[in-house]
């Protein structure tokens, strides 16, 4: 009986400790109006990449075979996004930063003042960068064991998926055309020399049938690479279609990606339009799988331009020629 009350102390105590973790990660409270002068540095690298798989392995043990097993897919792209979300918002107080310092340059008198205040915002930028790639570390963690529990590569929903401290990426098409055009270097930007995937939604009469299409994906993928050793995948982020296969191939390999998503805006026209944003990157390459009428236009107007087509829209990713006449 003397042991309760220190029991319920300790699991009182857990059970604030939890909720002042959980509240610390609410995104409203990533704010840099405060002081963050005195900020330490982020945790290693080695012990947030540990800490995450840790709780992955912990959390996602409870629920297969159990009512929440059907769950998993849109928890596992919740908890990745959590991450991606606090790193977002740590980039935009980056960007503000970054033109408060611009603002200072410009105002620079040489007085010890005016200097404090510009190498104090420096200091503070610096400070907050390196808690945004903390928070890409343990996304980018994350992101490894839902590709690994569900078989799909981690996409945001929307904008990019960038990393600081690494080359591998998924930038959003439209970023990526706007810092084209702004001559802009950044993150936005993708570099190599880009091949496009396309394909559709596809159902197989069998496993073994689903599983010999695969293979032919990734065996098609992973030629057109030893021939173009600095791709980086060109597709349309259908993470419901057969796009999924290569974006997590892409990931698996280290490759960067660049995401044309449709612009529903456009209705019936949005395929076709992000058609013409895919080509006017210039591909080495178009990928083909089976499709719809915009993968075969797509194909038709990569033709027209001189863009070599790997046509794989035959029977289970097979070249058409190979099509059995009859």
């Amino acid at each position: 009986m003397g042991r309760r009350p220190q029991v319920e102390r300790k699991a009182k105590f857990m059970t604030s400790t939890l909720s002042a973790i959980l509240s610390a990660l609410e995104l409203g409270h990533l704010d840099h109006t405060g002081d963050l002068r005195t900020l330490e540095a982020p945790p290693p690298a080695e012990a947030m990449e540990q800490t995450v798989s840790a709780v992955w392995s912990d959390l996602f043990a409870l629920f297969p075979f159990s009512a929440l097993e059907r769950d998993i897919e849109d928890l596992g792209w919740g908890l990745v996004n959590l991450f991606h979300r606090a790193a977002a918002k740590k980039h935009q107080m980056i960007d503000r930063l970054t033109d408060e310092i611009r603002l200072l340059l410009a105002e620079q008198d040489g007085s010890e003042v005016a200097t404090a205040d510009l190498e104090d915002k420096i200091d503070l930028a610096r400070k907050i960068e390196q808690s945004a790639e903390a928070y890409e570390t343990m996304r980018d963690t994350a992101a490894r064991h839902y590709l690994h529990e569900t078989g799909r590569s981690w996409v945001p929903a929307s904008g990019n998926r960038i990393s600081l401290g690494t080359t591998a990426a998924i930038v959003d098409g439209r970023s990526y055309l706007q810092a084209r055009r702004e001559r802009v270097r950044d993150a936005n930007m993708v570099h190599g020399t880009p091949v496009i995937f396309a394909g559709g939604r596809l159902r197989f009469a069998s496993d073994d049938e689903a599983k010999q299409f695969a293979d032919n994906l990734l065996r098609t993928l992973n030629a057109v690479r030893e021939r173009v050793g600095d791709m980086y995948l060109v597709h349309g982020g259908d993470m419901k279609g057969i796009e999924r296969l290569a974006a997590s191939w892409a990931e698996q390999n280290g490759i960067q990606q660049l995401r044309f998503g449709l612009d529903r805006k456009l209705g019936d026209r949005a395929g076709f339009r992000r058609n013409e944003q895919m080509l006017s990157v210039k591909p080495r390459y178009v990928i083909a799988f089976q499709g719809n009428g915009v993968t075969e236009r797509l194909v038709i107007e990569a033709k027209a331009r001189g863009i070599h087509v790997v046509d794989r829209r035959g029977p289970l990713g097979t070249p058409p020629a190979s099509r059995p006449c009859g």
